[in-house]
C-alpha cells in the first residue's frame, strides 16, 4: 500500500520577515515534507520570491482576502492525503513529520489530530508556557471540546479530503480574530473525528503587534458569532456548554463597551440554559436571579467604580 502524503500549507501576506525561518524548520525535518506550498495573499513584499528560493510552490491570490480564503485555497490546491497549516512567523520543531507520519499510517486514523506546542517569546526565545489537548475528551466529543477550547491550526494534522468536504475554514468574515475556533467547530459538526498527540512538535512565538493583542475588542464580538454559531447547529445538544462561555464572553464584551452585543448574548444563554450561568460568581448569579438583562451592566458598572485599575488595563 502505499504511504500516506502530507503538504505544509503556509498562508502568507508580507512575511519577508518570518518566512525563512519557517522554511528552514520545514528544511530541517528529519523526514520530508511531500509538498510544501505558500499563499501569497497579495503580499506587497517579496514573499512569493523568498518562498521560491527554498523550494516552495507559491499560490498568488487576486486580493487580499485574509488566512481563513488561504487555508481553504491551499488545501484545494495540495494533491497529498494529508496537510499541515503553519502561520509564515512561527516554527516547526524537526520531529514533527515523523510523528504526523505515525498518525497518517493508521487504519483508523482520525481526520484531525492536534500536537502539542511550546509558546515562546520571540524576542528572548523564552519558553512561557507548553499547551497539551486532552485526547479522551476529544475522542469523546469533539463539538464539546472545540466550542470550549481554544484550536490553532498550527498544531494540527488534517486529513485533506475529509477538511475539504467539510467545507474547510469558515469564511464568514464574523468570525474574523475567532476564526481558527470558528473552523474547528466546523469541523467538528461536519463529524470529523479528533484526537491529541502530547508530542511537542511547534513552537508558537508571542510577539508585540499580533492581531490577538492589539484587537481584543474584534476578538469578544467574532467570539459571540462563533458561539451563536455553535447555537443555530447544536443548541439541542450542547446548550449548556454553549451558553456558559456565551457568559463567560459577555464580561470581555462590557469590559471593551460592545454594548450592542449584550442583550443578544444575554438572551441567547438563556434561551439555552436558563438565567442563572452555573460557571459564574455567586454575586453575579444573583444578579441574574433578579434580572439577567440588566446583570452585565450592573456588575460592569461596579466594576468601574470600585476597580476602575481592571478596565484600564483591559481597554
Amino acid at each position: 500500500m502505499q504511504d500516506s502524503t502530507l503538504a505544509l500549507c503556509i498562508p502568507a501576506y508580507n512575511a519577508a520577515g518570518h518566512l525563512p525561518r519557517l522554511l528552514e524548520s520545514a528544511e530541517e525535518q528529519t523526514e520530508p515534507f511531500d509538498q510544501v506550498l505558500v499563499y501569497d495573499d497579495c503580499s506587497t513584499d517579496n514573499t512569493a520570491k523568498i518562498a521560491r528560493s527554498y523550494g516552495a510552490t507559491v499560490i498568488s491570490g487576486d486580493e487580499n482576502q485574509g488566512c481563513t480564503v488561504a487555508r481553504k485555497r491551499l488545501a484545494e490546491h495540495a494533491t497529498t492525503d494529508w496537510v499541515h497549516f503553519h502561520d509564515a512567523d512561527d516554527k516547526l520543531l524537526p520531529n514533527f513529520v515523523v510523528h504526523a507520519r505515525e498518525w497518517m499510517i493508521k487504519q483508523d486514523a482520525p481526520e484531525v489530530i492536534l500536537f502539542g506546542y511550546e509558546y515562546r517569546d520571540e524576542e528572548n526565545n523564552e519558553l512561557l508556557s507548553t499547551r497539551r489537548f486532552d485526547s479522551e475528551a476529544l475522542r469523546q466529543d469533539p463539538i464539546d471540546y472545540t466550542i470550549r477550547t481554544q484550536i490553532n491550526p498550527f498544531c494540527g494534522l488534517y486529513h485533506r479530503e475529509a477538511f475539504v468536504e467539510a467545507g474547510g475554514p469558515d469564511t464568514d468574515p464574523k468570525v474574523l480574530y475567532n476564526e481558527d475556533c470558528a473552523m474547528h467547530c466546523k469541523l467538528a459538526r461536519a463529524g470529523l473525528q479528533f484526537d491529541a498527540d502530547p508530542t511537542v512538535t511547534v513552537i508558537n512565538y508571542r510577539r508585540e503587534g499580533s492581531m490577538s493583542r492589539e484587537d481584543r475588542w474584534k476578538n469578544a464580538r467574532s467570539r459571540f458569532h462563533v458561539l451563536r454559531k455553535a447555537a443555530q447547529f447544536n443548541g439541542d445538544t450542547h446548550g449548556s456548554v454553549i451558553a456558559r462561555n456565551i457568559w463567560s464572553n459577555l464580561g470581555r464584551l462590557t469590559a471593551r463597551g460592545q454594548w450592542d452585543l449584550v442583550d443578544p448574548s444575554v438572551r441567547l444563554a438563556c434561551d439555552l440554559d436558563g438565567r442563572i450561568p452555573s460557571d459564574e460568581g455567586l454575586f453575579f448569579q444573583l444578579l441574574c436571579a433578579v434580572s439577567p438583562i440588566a446583570a452585565p451592566y450592573v456588575r460592569e458598572y461596579l466594576i468601574r467604580i470600585l476597580k476602575p485599575h481592571l478596565r484600564d488595563r483591559a481597554e
